[in-house]
């Protein structure tokens, strides 16, 4: 069941990317870029946090995984072994009377004639193959053979550096390389935010195993990459998995499942986890005549090793964050009257910033000493942000809206005025429920930590 586009809540989620620092149009005071997104002070710490934690649990935390970081640019040879030159294309069709272009296979139909979703002109032409990848040059002179792309996707680097890796890590079947980079693509219809765009990045494994492995691979990469949506803070409920049928399926893959999350805008893939089977190591192992094959000590056996990838779009599960993490729900302002609260409910091991400090009053020069103290406490724990400026409700409100799980406020009682017994302790503000407990600000950095893991 597919469900039905909330355009509303889309265009607020747009706004507050822009108004709170998370996502800017590219080249914006040009007019922008179609396609191209620049990341703000909150929005790059979203992605690092992101980045970080994929990292973390895919390689970090397992013996069987190491880590490459290949280069964008590549030998021209590696993109027409990888079949990429020939076939990495979309349908294309011009519309005649307003000249846009459009991916045929999503122009609309309307009693059966399809027709331009610009200005709904039916004087279409011919689909027609479009290669998505960029060209450029390298070197000095622009001609047939200093042409090469921009990467359309980060694998091929880890499969042509396989034999070094293997060297090099003396890992043993099955085991995988990880890397997190920029990949371009040339899409004719940029659309949906960030979700589809021309500059984006991608987190991906290829996991070499033997042949016979393959398919339980894929069962248990699926398993684990599922986790790790829930982990990062969305909902089981709003993913989905497409077992992508085999006439849709690469002609090289033996089962590959789509993970699928519910964005305001429609059901669309997340990340696509796939059993390429040893098409692309026989491929450039061909291609390139050197050995790609892998030696078995115990059956003293050679043979090219096959592959299970799970490939997630880093900009896409940030959207998807966002997404999840929006929420409006009342609470009271200063005077008891109810307002709308907006609230990004973030997990805090992914929210931008983890702890927001305030003094209750900026001119108070007791209470702002004091607050600084702590902001230096915590920073070399977390993402500590500082402001003085406003009422504390209203502090309260712009942290909760961009998914600042914990508030600290340091007040009268901080300075131990009304108890002695309260001196150096604070207000530990929790964002969901909204609930305020009393701690010492030596307890701090342990509390707070123990929570964000």
């Amino acid at each position: 069941m597919t469900t039905k586009p909330d355009t509303q809540r889309m265009e607020k989620i747009v706004s507050l990317c822009k108004r709170r620092g998370f996502i800017f149009q590219s080249s914006e005071i040009y007019g922008g870029l179609n396609g191209c997104w620049d990341y703000g002070p909150l929005g790059v710490e979203l992605k690092r946090n992101l980045k970080d934690y994929w990292w973390r649990t895919m390689v970090h935390e397992r013996d069987d995984v190491v880590g490459m970081d290949g280069s964008i640019l590549m030998n021209r040879a590696v993109w027409k072994a990888s079949g990429h030159e020939e076939t990495f294309t979309d349908p294309m069709v011009d519309c005649r009377t307003c000249k846009a272009r459009l991916r045929a296979d999503q122009v609309p139909e309307k009693n059966g004639v399809k027709q331009c979703a610009n200005c709904g002109g039916k004087d279409l032409t011919e689909p027609r193959a479009f290669n998505l990848m960029f060209k450029t040059y390298v070197g000095a002179t622009e001609d047939e053979s200093s042409i090469t792309y921009l990467r359309p996707e980060t694998a091929q680097a880890m499969f042509v550096q396989f034999k070094n890796v293997l060297d090099t890590s003396r890992k043993k079947l099955p085991f995988g390389i990880a890397q997190i980079g920029k990949a371009f693509r040339n899409e004719i219809n940029p659309r949906n935010f960030t979700f589809r765009s021309r500059e984006f990045e991608q987190m991906e494994l290829e996991y070499f195993c033997r042949p016979e492995q393959g398919m339980d691979l894929l069962a248990y990469w699926l398993k684990e990459r599922i986790k790790f949506y829930q982990d990062i803070g969305i909902a089981r409920e709003r993913l989905h998995i497409l077992d992508v049928p085999e006439e849709e399926r690469a002609f090289y893959s033996r089962g590959t499942f789509d993970i699928e999350y519910e964005f305001p805008f429609g059901r669309q893939e997340l990340e696509g986890v796939a059993y390429r089977t040893d098409y692309d190591l026989s491929q450039h192992q061909k291609a390139s005549g050197k050995s790609l094959e892998y030696f078995d000590e115990e059956t003293k056996q050679k043979f090219i090793p096959h592959v299970v990838e799970p490939s997630a779009g880093v900009d896409r599960t940030v959207l998807a964050l966002i997404c999840e993490a929006y929420t409006e729900d009342q609470a009271p302002d200063e005077k008891g009257n109810m307002e709308t609260r907006t609230v990004l409910r973030f997990l805090p091991r992914m929210a931008p910033i983890k702890c927001a400090v305030f003094p209750l009053l900026k001119n108070k020069e007791q209470l702002v000493a004091k607050a600084k103290e702590i902001v230096a406490l915590l920073r070399p724990h977390m993402y500590v942000f500082y402001d003085e400026s406003g009422a504390i409700g209203r502090r309260y409100r712009r942290q909760d809206e961009v998914g600042t799980p914990f508030g600290v406020t340091v007040d009268f009682e901080t300075l131990g005025e009304k108890d002695a017994n309260l001196r150096d302790t604070v207000t530990l503000r929790e964002r969901d429920t909204m609930k305020q407990e009393r701690v010492k600000i030596s307890d701090l950095p342990g509390i707070l930590s123990a929570r964000i893991v």
